[in-house]
């Protein structure tokens, strides 16, 4: 009797200590399962403040080439604005010089102009020839390509005294005249595309 119940407090001791281990193994079970959802959200915690850190990065690069980008924009349409009006200036400068060869050119040709103008007025009162029809053909031709290139005479006798068209070699007083007008010409002035080939040579009443 005595080894029966020995036997069976022995039994009862042993299921108490596997009780006490399971309750142990549980407890460890639950702390290693406590412990491993800390390090996990202790991880998304730290994968969260790395992509906004390099969110952040990339904005701050985004914004240095933004700025980059409107610089060489800005360069660029300065550099395309001064290649503009050197553009546009070259032209003008190529136009004026053009203008300037030209006058020169019809300047040499004036001194023809007049002395065939002189030659008609001198062969008005003659009657026809075919010398003095050769001289008002040539005349004519001449005063059409004179024409055609944009040269025109300039008015004179009873216009208004202009300087920058007349050039006064002679002043009167006339009471029947007007004040600083032109009442005769000796010289035949000239313009071409709005500037002065020749002032026209005047006599003007003060």
């Amino acid at each position: 009797m005595k080894k029966e119940k020995n036997s069976k407090e022995e039994k009862e001791q042993l299921k108490a200590n596997q009780i006490d281990e399971n309750d142990i193994a549980t407890q460890c079970d639950c702390n290693s399962d406590s412990s491993c959802n800390c390090n996990k959200e202790c991880d998304e915690e730290c994968d969260v403040d790395s992509f906004n850190t390099w969110i952040e990065e990339l904005q701050a690069k985004l914004e240095e080439k933004t700025r980059q980008c409107e610089e060489y924009v800005n360069v660029i349409q300065r550099a395309a604005a001064e290649f503009d009006n050197y553009k546009k200036r070259t032209i003008k400068e190529k136009e004026a010089l053009s203008l300037d060869v030209s006058i020169d050119t019809v300047n040499a040709f004036l001194p023809v102009v007049d002395n065939l103008e002189r030659a008609l007025i001198a062969a008005a009162e003659m009657e026809s020839n075919p010398l003095k029809d050769g001289v008002e053909l040539v005349m004519r031709q001449l005063k059409e390509c004179l024409e055609k290139i944009g040269v025109e005479p300039i008015t004179a006798v009873n216009a208004p005294f202009d300087p920058e068209l007349h050039n006064a070699v002679m002043h009167v007083t006339d009471d029947e005249n007007g004040e600083n007008v032109v009442i005769e010409e000796f010289q035949k002035g000239y313009v071409m595309k709005g500037k002065v080939v020749r002032h026209s040579m005047v006599k003007v009443v003060n």
